[in-house]
This record gives structure tokens, C-alpha cells and sequence, in this order.
């Protein structure tokens, strides 16, 4: 998927870049402290440096070096703000060993060492004061959301893919959720740059793996045999694995439905292109078009009972004082992200998605993620608010056992793929077929 959708204005990463507090010199110089032996320490000795000096407090660091700490952990702010100056060290380290295969997996060792109460020191009363302080604050560190965009980014970054047990474990198969699942709200520059180049490649990979699984099914089925459908979901030998954790069959289903002729004539990207092509002079006449463009994705059944009652409503009750005016940027982008708000989720402070349940439970993940679709592909500058909406669903169920939500799991996997096949930068062969 072309990453630059996930740097849209508004998106996460560039709202992190606005947050700011002040560095203290005691802090700066834990900072240079971390910076000069990353550069000169193998990733063993680097964790044993960081180990002793920030969390077990048994560091032979530099005098000055120690009095840093001491300063920063003794600060009447600390309980609120070490969790801020202890992110930043690891990132110190994790910047730095991303960037080398080799020393990757020491990202996941650091990680790892929050996971162990340090063993109590004995030193003399000051000193074990401050020991104290600082595992006290190391505890409260474990409970943070910094602390929880860590533990994410291991099992983004694991090497073997556990069987799954959590929603929180399948974090690594939808980069999309990365800007706002891997990222807290002190994140830095280079952090940002760092979980991005992590997303690219993650992404990159996906569409390679799923061009590379789509072209050996259909290299494997005669074009006679069948339709598309028949092909992707009948052949036994195939070398490639499916990249998603949808069946075979469903997979079919859904490429079909993201980027086949869905009427029998237009993609969903063709039908966005006819709405946009003929929208009418007024912002008022738009919503009327745009209620209709939505509601013929809904079953009839389903849609009469309430749905396009409470759709309609919606749009209605859209800034209405601007029905006359012509339809806009401003109003285009204003309407897509609202509608993503009443199918999905609102925000983390509501997280209200009744209605996105309701609608998997009675239309079924892939009409449902493609209704979303229909909205993005009316404005892509919306499609970070729709990651994001989903990283809030994620959040919501991240401790949750993943058999316990399927549906959330299904809703996943389906909007990666309506991402990646319609704004990714691998052309599927799929994209030429048609219905057989």
C-alpha cells in the first residue's frame, strides 16, 4: 500500500510532531550518554549498559552520568514524566539497531527487560532511596501507554509468527494500524521515520505476497475451467501461501469484490468516479446522491428496518446550513469522515460501534468493509481517519482472546486487502479479470 495515505493532514504522526516538552539538561545528558555508546558497544553490551543504569540502577556509569538520574528521578514531575525521558532512551536504541537486520532482534531483548522486576540492591541509605525511586518508576512505566506501544512494536518486529492468541498478537499483519498503535504522543522525528520505514516494508511485503499467491492460482487453474472465483478457490496444488487469514474462497470473494465489476459493469472505484462526475451544483443534492451511492451496497432488507433511516438522518443533520452552497473540498472531506464516524467508531473518548457491529453481524465483513470503501474512494484524504478508527477498535479489543472476535479479526484482514488493492502500488492481475 502507497504509504503516502497514512501521511495525510490530520493523520497521527504529524499531530505527534506538534507535542512538545522541554528537555532538561539532566536529561539531554542521559541522552548523549545512551547516544555516545550505541555507537561504539555491540547490542549485548548496550543492553547490559541500559539494563544497569535504568533499570536495576546497578550502573559503574560516569559520576556526572549518575547524578543525571538521580536529578530526573527525584524531579517532583517525575511520576509523570520519566515514563517520557525512559521512552526516548529505548527509542535511542531501537532507532539505531532498526536500521541493521543484524541487530534487529535486539529491539525485542530490550522490550524484554521490563518484563522482569529488577532484584532489590544493597547499597548504602541514599542510594537505595534513589534504587527504589527509580524501580518504582520503572513499575509505573510498565503501565503506560509509551510502555504499550513497546510491547506492540515486538510483536510487530517478532521474527516467527506465534500462533495466535490475543487480538493484540495479529498487530504485525495490518500495518495500517502502525502510526497509531506503534507511536504515543512523545514520539519524536525520527521514532515517526523509524515506524514508517517499518510500515512500508511490512506493507511492501504483503502486496508481494498476495500478487505473488494470486498469480500462481490463477497460473495453476486452465482459464477454461472457470470463472475467477472457481479459480482462486478449486486448485489443491499451489506453491504460494495465501498472505491473509481468510479461507481461500472468502479471499476470492473479496478481491472480486474490492476490484471486480461488482454490478456487472463498474468497479467500486468506477462508481466513486461516476459520483464525484456528476455531483450536483448544491452540497444538499450531493447527500441525496451520496445516500443513494451507500444504500445500494445494503442489503434491501436489512436497510428498510432502520439502517437508512438512521443514514439519512445523519446526512440531514450534516451541516445543512450549507446545503445550497456548491459542493467543496472542505464539505466532501467534512461528509466522507462523517459517515466513517457513524459506520465505524467515533473516537476513543466514545467508542460507540454498534452500529459497525450490527452491520457485520447482518451484512458480513467483506459488504461492510466494502462500504467503507465507497467512502474513501470518495476522498482519500480520509483514509487516515479510517485507520484510525480502526486502531481505536483494535485498542478496544486488544486483551480480548481473538476466537472471541472473529468478526473484529475479519474486519482486519478485509480492509487490508480493500487497501492495499485499490491504493497500493502492486497491480494485481486480478485487476483485469472479469466474472467467469
Amino acid at each position: 500500500m502507497d504509504s503516502q495515505h497514512s501521511q495525510q493532514p490530520g493523520s497521527k504522526a504529524q499531530r505527534l510532531h506538534s507535542y512538545y516538552r522541554p528537555i532538561t539538561p539532566s536529561e539531554q545528558k542521559l541522552y548523549d550518554y545512551l547516544l555516545y555508546w550505541i555507537e561504539r558497544e555491540s547490542p549485548t553490551e548496550m543492553l547490559a549498559r541500559f539494563q544497569a543504569l535504568l533499570i536495576t540502577g546497578a550502573s559503574p556509569a560516569e559520576p556526572e552520568v549518575r547524578a543525571a538520574l538521580k536529578a530526573v528521578i527525584a524531579s517532583k514531575l517525575a511520576a509523570e514524566e520519566f515514563r517520557y525521558v525512559l521512552n526516548r532512551c529505548c527509542h535511542i536504541l531501537i532507532n539505531r539497531w532498526q536500521a541493521n537486520p543484524q541487530t534487529r532482534p535486539a529491539i525485542l531483548e530490550l522490550i524484554k527487560l521490563f518484563e522482569t522486576p529488577p532484584r532489590r540492591l544493597s547499597a548504602n541509605a541514599a542510594q537505595s532511596a534513589s534504587v527504589r525511586r527509580l524501580h518504582q518508576l520503572n513499575r509505573q512505566f510498565t503501565q503506560t501507554d509509551q510502555y504499550q506501544t513497546l510491547t506492540r512494536l515486538s510483536q510487530v518486529l517478532s521474527v516467527a509468527e506465534a500462533p495466535p492468541k490475543q487480538l493484540g498478537t495479529l498487530i504485525r499483519r495490518y500495518p495500517y494500524l502502525y502510526q497509531h498503535c506503534l507511536l504515543s504522543e512523545d514520539s519524536t522525528q525520527e521514532q515517526q521515520q523509524t515506524i514508517q520505514q517499518i510500515q512500508t516494508a511490512r506493507q511492501r511485503q504483503f502486496e508481494l505476497d498476495l500478487n505473488q499467491y494470486v498469480t500462481d492460482r490463477i497460473r495453476r487453474r486452465p482459464a477454461a475451467s472457470g470463472g475467477l472465483d472457481s479459480r482462486l478457490a478449486s486448485s489443491s496444488i499451489r506453491s504460494a501461501q495465501n498472505p491473509t487469514l481468510l479461507d481461500d474462497a472468502t479471499l476470492a470473494q473479496a478481491l472480486r469484490h474490492y476490484v471486480g465489476k461488482i454490478d456487472g459493469r463498474r468497479t467500486c472505484r468506477d462508481q466513486a468516479l461516476s459520483l464525484l462526475a456528476g455531483a450536483p451544483a448544491s452540497f444538499g443534492g450531493f447527500k441525496d446522491d451520496l445516500y443513494e451511492y451507500l444504500t445500494a451496497s445494503i442489503d434491501s432488507g436489512y436497510g428498510k428496518r432502520c439502517f437508512n433511516q438512521h443514514l439519512h438522518q445523519q446526512l440531514q443533520t450534516l451541516l445543512p446550513d450549507s446545503n445550497a452552497q456548491p459542493l467543496n473540498d472542505f464539505l466532501l472531506v467534512r461528509t466522507c469522515s462523517q459517515m466513517l464516524s457513524f459506520l465505524v467508531v467515533d473516537s476513543s473518548q466514545q467508542a460507540n460501534h454498534y452500529i459497525f457491529v450490527d452491520l457485520m453481524t447482518n451484512l458480513g465483513a467483506i459488504t461492510t468493509t466494502g462500504l467503507l470503501l465507497k467512502v474513501v474512494l470518495l476522498c482519500r484524504k480520509v483514509i487516515p481517519g479510517l485507520e484510525k478508527r480502526f486502531s481505536i477498535l483494535f485498542s478496544h479489543y486488544e486483551a480480548h482472546q481473538h476466537e472471541a472476535v472473529q468478526w473484529l479479526v475479519q474486519a482486519l484482514e478485509n480492509l487490508n486487502l480493500a487497501l492495499t488493492t485499490n491504493f497500493g502500488s502492486v497491480t494485481l492481475p486480478l485487476f483485469t479479470a472479469t466474472r467467469g
